[in-house]
């Protein structure tokens, strides 16, 4: 549910960049959290999810921090990506992607292992930790939860998933990542102190709530 603003309208109205890792996954959930608590033109002015082919987190930085030199300063650019397996990527291309987002003021809305942790806390509490994605939907409640909801077996890029979320669901996931997130940290080696290094974990929620922020301004 969103947040209610209180900044001051301004003349020349902020832009929310979102460059996504995955070409449907993400977008689709941005875009349907966007349809049902922004259904106007006016929020494609201020909210743009931009199109990128590019795939890795270091990739996907470069090109948000490309992007932002071409921008006005008061514009806000987030990058949405997974933390995937160890062995897809390493701990030092994930360092590499996350300082440079951090030193160019671009925010990160990172998930590990993967986007569907952040799904399945709209269904249920999680503190489990997944390899990859296989791991998380193999043992993991979300096909079921999605059965429930007349999604006969879950996958990547499933347009529907949002359409069949209730608005109480996506409060409680928030709500969920909040109390996960501080579990994880609080139970890893105080050498891990990178969200990268954490699992499970995710920051979607701040991303929604900058959209919320930005799209009532």
């Amino acid at each position: 549910m969103p947040k209610k603003n209180n900044r001051p309208k301004q003349d020349v109205k902020p832009i929310l960049h979102i460059f996504c890792e995955g070409e449907k996954t993400e977008p689709n959930y941005i875009n349907g959290y966007l349809d049902k608590f922004f259904p106007t033109n006016r929020r494609l002015k201020v909210i743009k999810i931009e199109s990128t082919r590019k795939n890795t987190p270091k990739q996907l930085v470069d090109e948000a921090a490309g992007a932002q030199m071409q921008s006005p300063e008061w514009d806000a650019f987030w990058v949405v990506y997974d933390r995937e397996s160890e062995l897809k990527y390493s701990e030092r291309l994930h360092a590499e992607a996350y300082n440079k987002a951090k030193k160019n003021g671009i925010s990160v809305a990172l998930t590990n292992v993967c986007f569907e942790v952040w799904l399945l806390l709209h269904f249920q509490k999680t503190c489990a930790p997944y390899s990859d994605y296989d791991n998380l939907k193999k043992n993991s409640a979300l096909r079921n939860e999605c059965q429930k909801r007349g999604i006969s077996d879950y996958d990547k890029g499933d347009q529907s998933v949002f359409r069949v979320l209730k608005e109480d669901e996506i409060k409680a996931a928030r709500g969920r990542a909040e109390i996960m997130n501080r579990q994880t940290m609080q139970s890893s080696e105080s050498s891990r102190a990178q969200p990268y290094q954490w699992n499970p974990y995710t920051d979607v929620y701040k991303l929604l709530d900058a959209i919320d922020e930005i799209a009532q301004i």
